[in-house]
């Protein structure tokens, strides 16, 4: 069954009252807006639809009930098919509610119920629209009014407006797939099993339910109720827990001892009464078809507090084990889970002492080829149950001896016989399973083979041995292996309740959790499920009686006019169980008295005694129907005689008692004691034990009596738990199998029965609170009494209809619904007006505070980027300094370092430049003053003013070069501005350079050659004969000198020329390898720019340098070269003529 979706805007009248809009629209608005509502607390609660049980004005709360007869239009989801019951007993569903409603539940002809809306109704026919469309046309009764949409998942079904199975069906599977699994049903929780782990338990969920500041339906709410009023009523409470196989009963248990452990805790008891789960569960607890861990016997714990609230010790009751599932277990399931564990988990030491083996070969265990269940480990379980047992003061001894009574029982399955004569008379056969088990239990194994294939019985005064046939020996076999557990399941019963004993110091005051099987029908029911089946008929009549008893209480308190509201009692069927000497345990305590009673002759005598009671139907054959409270139950008499006689001669007493081993002596002893009780009925079959022994009916129904008696003084609470699937799949809701539960355990009925009196309820004051605003005019007595009266007579309310009381109104179901949907209508008109006026002053109050705001954030914005400029600019300023002095002293530095360098490469320069110099100048100095001196020396006027032409073109080369160096300057300053030329420029200037200083040196060469010509035509020329040789001595020797003084001018010209070149193509070398790092075509560590302004000041150095020392060669020369042309040259000319001419003459 799907969820149903969102209602449309016409449900607003089933509106609760504490809902209101978020918002304008309604339904009345053109644009057709959606409605929103929320609750007026804000929240949901449990994340449902619901309403806030906290609110005491709201009629959904959980004290009284919700509107009756209301719908809305939705749409929704089909329900799944369930078969209806009779709806006749429904007050709530009638004529008047399908006239307002449009919404109804419709069975199909397969049985699967839908969710529709009736499109128009003739007589006794409606027309009904199906969520997918399709269109039918029924009969008007077969239709069910749905709830409104707002009751969607409420945790109450008392609040349900229209109580139906589908209706209930639905809410449960609403809240089951939003893992809310516990809902209320009156004084009942419902548990749904959800088969997963779902977030509801834990310290945290105990802490709130412990402050009350979670008030959702949960076992820790019924567990938390419970010991409050016990501490408060003085009054002991139980806690009953019912459903069938896989309904969660033994874990909703466990759960709820965790509450009480967590609350009464801090003795150190409360541990030890946990840890007894683990050891019934293992002992009697198996995998059945329809659960991996179903627990095959009912237990009654019952938790002893101290004054103080404090666990003060516990008791265990259990009831009605089933034994037969030691020996016989039907395909796919599983003999009790310590027979597993114990092989799976032994210690090979245990192994060896017990003879264990596989699982496999023991036939108790393999019959049902079923040995392990997914995702549980035997071995670990064993060793947390060894662990339980250390924790209950179990010894080591004691718990040899219990798993050797298991291996016992084990080992019996495999005794086989061997048949010896004619008459099928058998012997069991000496192997070793029978030499095993008479180890074991610690007896003879003679006196075992004995027991199992003979019998003695006593005739008068004379003994009589009758030997066992095959099935005879086959039966008492098992019997023996069937008493032995349950033995010992009793005996460590006994154990727990001796370590959980309550001390010295006993208040009284307890909670009894009750965990029995529900009410079982299946196809096949046998004896067991008549006995399960009458426990459930005793404690629904418990549960309505309790129930009744507190409805009375209530309106007797309030003087209302009440009498007694109807209802389906089964005291009735209970007649048949209970009836004397022809109810149904009295004749079948009767017929397995008898020694020729078969299943068939029972069968017989109870068609024959009780047709005429209206709960019995006699069927063919062996079956016989019973009509319980929550339907009628078929049953096979087959196996019911022998399961009530529960047989175990006093051969194997007597064999026990013998036995070495402590525990068979206990287990013997408590047989002979329960022989000592009264027989069952007035025939039994003379001699032995088996007469003497009451019968398993008897004694549970004693069981039975004493356990009703024991709740009758309590406080009970109820929980019924309900198995979703048969599949254990968790998120999986079969509607059915839900409804058979629902009807099995009574929860329609409980709430049925809870509603048919005054389920709503309201103190006067509360009522006319919540309606006196609705008065049309005023009265004159105000007070709440006479207020709610008024309401009442206003809006016409029928007398039998409702009922005054001293403190409180009482209403009838769905009598409130008008009052609900008339205060919904004005509040909701009150609530939008009033939203249009808040409205208008939040958004003014809105835009007031956004500009103030606005204008508050500009201030602070403003202040804030003002101190972060000024934080900035301090720091700026900070990194300037800190930056200019770093920078100045780098720079320094590095001035100084190339200062220093420059120096020191100048002051080489030049002492090499004065080293060589000095020599040539030096013999210029000598040369001049020898002439002075002697007068002698001759010079020619065309070597000196060859000469100064040099010099002249060296002067005019070195200004060619300055001005070259100026364009060099300007370049340079070019590239200084503009870097995408500076490579170009620096390329054509170093051309230029380099075509200049190859003129320059040419142009040297090219005088230096002259010279040397004019020296040697000077040579040739000056010839004489040696006639003149004389006279000539005094010219040659002049002319010497001068040729010394004109071969010192050559060498200073070569060497200013040497060095010119050199310095030429050191500049040239220096500047095109920067030019190469500038440009990134070498890598070097040092700065081009830097380096290139300072080989220009060398450059500029040497350039003054230079052009001095050419000015001081110029001015020698020009003064050497006037001096011969002054005087000496021309006294030589005269000399030489005069005396060329003297001789001619």
């Amino acid at each position: 069954m799907s969820r149903k979706v969102t209602p449309s805007v016409q449900s607003l009248k089933s509106m609760p009252a504490d809902y209101r809009f978020i918002g304008s629209p309604t339904s009345e608005d053109s644009s057709g807006s959606s409605v929103y509502v929320t609750p007026q607390n804000g929240h949901f609660k449990n994340g449902v639809n619901g309403m806030d049980n906290a609110n005491e004005d709201s009629p959904y709360s959980v004290q009284s009930v919700s509107n009756g007869e209301r719908s809305s239009i939705g749409d929704g989801d089909p329900v799944v098919p369930l078969p209806l019951s009779n709806d006749s007993r429904w007050s709530d569903t009638s004529t008047y509610a399908r006239k307002k409603a449009l919404q109804f539940w419709v069975q199909l002809p397969n049985g699967n119920w839908e969710l529709g809306k009736v499109l128009s109704t003739s007589g006794e026919e409606s027309v009904i629209k199906l969520l997918e469309g399709k269109v039918l046309k029924v009969t008007s009764e077969s239709l069910v009014p749905a709830n409104p949409d707002i009751l969607d998942g409420v945790d109450d079904l008392m609040q349900l407006s229209y109580l139906n199975e589908p209706a209930v069906l639905y809410n449960l599977e609403y809240r089951y797939n939003q893992d809310m699994i516990y809902t209320k049903a009156g004084p009942v929780l419902v548990a749904v099993n959800p088969f997963k782990e779902v977030p509801l338990y834990g310290n945290r969920n105990i802490e709130a339910y412990r402050n009350r500041s979670n008030e959702s339906p949960h076992v820790y709410a019924i567990a938390d109720t419970a010991i409050r009023e016990m501490i408060r009523d003085e009054v002991n409470q139980s806690i009953i827990i019912s459903g069938e196989s896989g309904a969660g009963k033994t874990e909703t248990a466990k759960i709820a001892m965790q509450y009480l452990a967590a609350l009464g805790g801090g003795s150190g008891i409360e541990y030890e009464i946990l840890k007894t789960n683990p050891i019934l569960e293992a002992f009697g607890n198996a995998k059945t078809l329809r659960n991996d861990n179903s627990s095959r016997f009912g237990k009654l714990i019952e938790i002893h507090f101290s004054e103080t609230g404090k666990i003060s010790g516990a008791k265990i009751q259990t009831f009605l084990l089933e034994k037969s599932r030691v020996v016989q277990c039907a395909e796919g399931e599983r003999s009790y889970h310590i027979f597993y564990q114990l092989c799976a988990g032994a210690s090979p030491t245990l192994r060896e002492k017990l003879h264990l083996t596989s699982a496999k070969e023991y036939k108790y265990l393999r019959q049902s080829n079923c040995y392990s269940i997914n995702g549980v480990d035997d071995a670990e379980r064993f060793h947390a149950v060894q662990e339980a047992l250390d924790i209950v003061h179990v010894s080591k001894e004691d718990q040899e001896s219990v798993f050797a009574m298991l291996a016992a029982v084990l080992w019996l399955g495999n005794v086989s016989f061997t048949i010896i004569d004619n008459e099928n008379h058998v012997e069991p056969e000496p192997d070793e399973s029978l030499s095993t088990v008479a180890k074991l239990i610690g007896c003879n194994i003679n006196e075992l083979k004995l027991a199992l294939s003979k019998r003695n019985m006593r005739v008068g005064n004379d003994n009589i041995v009758q030997k066992l046939t095959l099935s005879q020996a086959i039966d008492a076999r098992d019997a023996l292996a069937k008493s032995i557990y349950a033995c010992l399941f009793d005996w460590l019963v006994e154990q727990i309740n001796k370590s959980l004993a309550v001390g010295k110091r006993r208040t009284g005051r307890s909670i009894s959790i009750l965990d029995i099987y529900g009410f079982e029908s299946f196809n096949k029911n046998s004896f067991e499920q008549f006995c399960i089946n009458y426990a459930n008929e005793r404690l629904q009549q418990h549960f309505n009686r309790h129930l009744f008893k507190l409805e009375q209480e209530e309106y007797i308190q309030d003087g209302i006019d009440w009498t007694r509201v109807d209802f389906e009692d089964n005291q009735h069927c209970l007649g048949l169980f209970e009836k004397k000497p022809l109810g149904l345990l009295s004749l079948l305590d009767e017929e397995s008295t008898f020694p020729n009673g078969t299943d068939l002759t029972l069968a017989n005598k109870l068609k024959e005694h009780l047709n005429a009671n209206s709960c019995f139907r006699g069927d063919r054959g062996k079956a016989f129907t019973v009509s319980h409270y929550a339907g009628e139950v078929t049953y096979e008499t087959t196996g019911f005689l022998e399961k009530n006689r529960d047989l175990l001669h006093s051969d194997s007493i007597q064999l026990l008692s013998s036995c070495s081993c402590h525990l068979p002596q206990a287990f013997a002893s408590s047989m002979l004691i329960q022989s000592e009780k009264p027989v069952v009925g007035p025939l039994y079959k003379a001699g032995g034990a088996d007469s003497q022994r009451l019968s398993v009916a008897t004694k549970f129904k004693g069981q039975l009596f004493q356990l009703m008696q024991r709740l009758g003084n309590t406080t009970p609470h109820f929980i019924r738990c309900i198995k979703p699937n048969n599949v254990q799949s968790p998120g999986l809701y079969e509607q059915g199998i839900v409804l058979q539960q629902l009807r099995c355990c009574g929860v329609l009925e409980v709430v049925r029965i809870s509603r048919s009196g005054f389920p709503t309820r309201m103190s006067h004051q509360k009522f006319s609170r919540r309606y006196g605003f609705l008065l049309l005019e005023s009265i004159a007595a105000k007070d709440p009494l006479s207020v709610s009266v008024a309401i009442l007579h206003q809006f016409h309310i029928l007398p039998e209809m409702y009922q005054v009381g001293y403190t409180k109104l009482f209403f009838r179901t769905g009598q409130i619904g008008v009052l609900e949907d008339t205060r919904n209508r004005t509040l909701h008109g009150i609530l939008r007006l009033q939203s249009c006026f808040r409205g208008h002053q939040a958004r003014c109050r809105v835009r007031e505070l956004q500009r103030g705001i606005a204008v508050l954030q500009s201030f602070v914005r403003g202040e804030m980027i003002r101190k972060e400029y000024r934080e900035l600019i301090r720091k700026h300023r900070a990194s300037a300094a800190i930056q200019s002095h770093v920078k100045r002293r780098i720079a320094k530095r590095q001035y100084k370092a190339t200062v220093d360098a420059s120096l020191v490469i100048q002051s080489a320069i030049r002492g090499e430049l004065v080293r060589r110099c000095s020599g040539d100048i030096g013999w210029l100095k000598y040369g001049s003053t020898k002439r002075n001196e002697s007068d002698e020396v001759l010079v020619k006027a065309s070597v000196l003013s060859e000469l100064q032409r040099r010099v002249l073109k060296s002067e005019a080369a070195l200004r060619e070069k300055e001005e070259e160096n100026d364009n060099l300057r300007q370049r340079l300053q070019q590239y200084d501005n503009r870097w995408s030329e500076y490579e170009t420029k620096m390329k054509s200037m170093e051309e230029i350079w380099q075509k200049q200083m190859r003129s320059l040196q040419s142009s040297l060469s090219i005088a230096k050659k002259s010279l040397e010509v004019d020296d040697s035509a000077r040579n040739s020329n000056a010839s004489v004969s040696a006639s003149d040789a004389t006279d000539l001595d005094s010219v040659s020797g002049d002319f010497r000198t001068h040729g010394r003084t004109r071969s010192v001018g050559l060498s200073v010209i070569s060497r200013l020329a040497e060095e010119f070149g050199q310095r030429a193509q050191v500049f040239g070398d220096d500047t095109k390898f920067l030019m190469e790092v500038k440009s990134g075509q070498v890598e070097a560590n040092l700065n081009p720019d830097r380096e290139l302004r300072r080989l220009k000041q060398m450059f500029e150095t040497w350039k003054k340098d230079y052009g001095g020392r050419l000015r001081e060669t110029k001015l020698i020369l020009s003064r050497l070269g006037n001096e011969e042309t002054g005087g000496s040259v021309e006294k030589v000319k005269l000399k030489w003529w005069g005396r060329l001419k003297s001789s001619r003459y």
